[in-house]
């Protein structure tokens, strides 16, 4: 393990110089560690690039980088460590050597729920530039990145350099306003890239392969609800494969390639049988079209005739998962209000289920309980996460908490004012934070707790 971590390291830095590897070592940590403060992933990085630039020199000790990795790592483990803190570091700082060199370099902070990132005007990012370019850089690099920690490795790189090289540009032009404009046009392709990808693959992340896809399927089968489940399955495993190969991916374009593969797709499938997706596909630019397809709110449902329930045998079956699923689809298409956070509640539910029941003594008694208690409670339960979720989507935010007081006054007539507004503001949290079509997938499920 040792030479190799020295060889790949020292690879690296040769390859891409001291600045390049530095910016590299910014955006790889602070992805890493999205949580921690600029000046805890500055500490890191100083100490990283000074390693590198000691012990990859040519004529260095052979044992310089074991040497001063050890160093790193048990300042890692010291009381008044300089580093980003994790929860797991305690466990990690139990083991020695490359063990615990290799438990600290596996370590990361879970994505953030949202990205916090927000561009300052144009006059404030160069007034910013102009003071200290380096200092400006690295916020920037640290920001971004953090940011948007579930973006692949290239994307955040391609999209920082370009931003900093329009900034630097821009901020000595004698038009710094037409610039700025050409530029961001320029890069508009790279800047959704990245959303899209932080979005996937915080999705991705947080779901698993088989999860994503029916998380696909159901967003789909509410965009399209005429559509059949034959037609849209293939589409929804073909976006989970993208996200599969590249959101770890170090291929250069592996993201923006896999995904305007997967958008092409989608549009020969559905432009004929849909005008909204028809519209988002006329563009040039597929990943303009893929994040027109994305933005689709729900279409009505349309009228459909009563779905078929798998029965006991074919749940439990070869292809049980596909039926399962198959069955949530029907249901997804018929309520396009309902948000992603409970669609997967619904999922998870529905896999418990057919794990218990499938392997136990009697799977049909088990099964027939099971859809007995679901009868009654799944209704109501879906009811009001679509009203809530249809009502946010409609309304404006101020008629929509207006209308949702009016409706908890009349459904909870015996609430004290001051639980009134609690219940309110809760509603209205979930609302706000959970029905949009971009919501964070950890969030919203710890805040998703029908008892099913």
């Amino acid at each position: 393990g040792k030479a190799y971590v020295r060889e790949k390291v020292c690879q690296e830095y040769r390859m891409l110089g001291k600045e390049n590897f530095r910016t590299l070592t910014i955006i790889a940590n602070s992805r890493k560690y999205s949580n921690g403060t600029f000046e805890e992933i500055s500490h890191l990085v100083r100490e990283i690039v000074s390693l590198a630039e000691t012990c990859c020199a040519d004529g260095a000790d052979p044992s310089c980088y074991d040497a001063g990795s050890s160093a790193l790592s048990v300042k890692s483990c010291s009381p008044d460590s300089p580093f980003p803190p994790h929860p797991g570091t305690a466990e990690c700082c139990t083991h020695v050597g490359l063990e615990r060199k290799l438990c600290l370099a596996d370590l990361r902070h879970p994505p953030q729920p949202v990205p916090r990132y927000l561009q300052p005007s144009d006059r404030e990012l160069c007034q910013a530039f102009r003071q200290d370019p380096r200092e400006f850089a690295d916020r920037f690099l640290y920001e971004y990145a953090s940011s948007y920690s579930q973006a692949p490795l290239p994307v955040l790189l391609g999209s920082t350099t370009t931003f900093l090289s329009m900034v630097s540009t821009c901020c000595i032009s004698p038009a710094p306003t037409v610039c700025f404009l050409k530029e961001k046009l320029q890069r508009k392709t790279l800047s959704l890239l990245t959303l899209t990808s932080n979005r996937g693959c915080s999705r991705f992340l947080a779901y698993g392969k088989d999860k994503v896809t029916f998380s696909f399927l159901s967003s789909l089968a509410q965009k399209v609800p005429a559509a059949s489940f034959e037609d849209l399955f293939p589409l929804a495993q073909n976006a989970a494969e993208v996200f599969s190969q590249c959101c770890d991916s170090v291929t250069e374009d592996c993201m923006q390639k896999k995904l305007s593969e997967h958008t092409a797709k989608a549009c020969a499938t559905m432009s004929a049988r849909d005008e909204r997706f028809a519209n988002c596909c006329k563009g040039k630019n597929l990943m303009e079209n893929y994040f027109c397809i994305l933005a689709l709110p729900p279409a009505p449902a349309p009228e459909l005739p009563e779905a078929l329930e798998p029965n006991n045998k074919e749940l439990c079956g070869r292809d049980g998962a596909l039926q399962a699923i198959r069955s949530l689809f029907e249901l997804a298409r018929r309520h396009p209000s309902l948000p992603d956070a409970v669609l997967a509640k619904l999922y998870d539910t529905s896999e418990k289920i057919r794990g218990e029941c499938c392997s136990a003594k009697d799977p049909s008694a088990c099964l027939d309980r099971k859809r007995k208690r679901m009868g009654a409670e799944l209704p109501p339960f879906l009811e009001k996460a679509s009203q809530l979720c249809g009502q946010y989507t409609k309304l404006n935010f101020l008629d929509f908490k207006k209308r949702l007081r009016e409706s908890l006054t009349q459904t909870v007539p015996e609430a004290s004012p001051a639980l009134l507004e609690q219940l309110l503001e809760q509603q209205v949290s979930f609302a706000s934070t959970c029905c949009p079509p971009d919501a964070p997938p950890l969030l919203c499920a710890s805040k998703v707790q029908p008892r099913l």
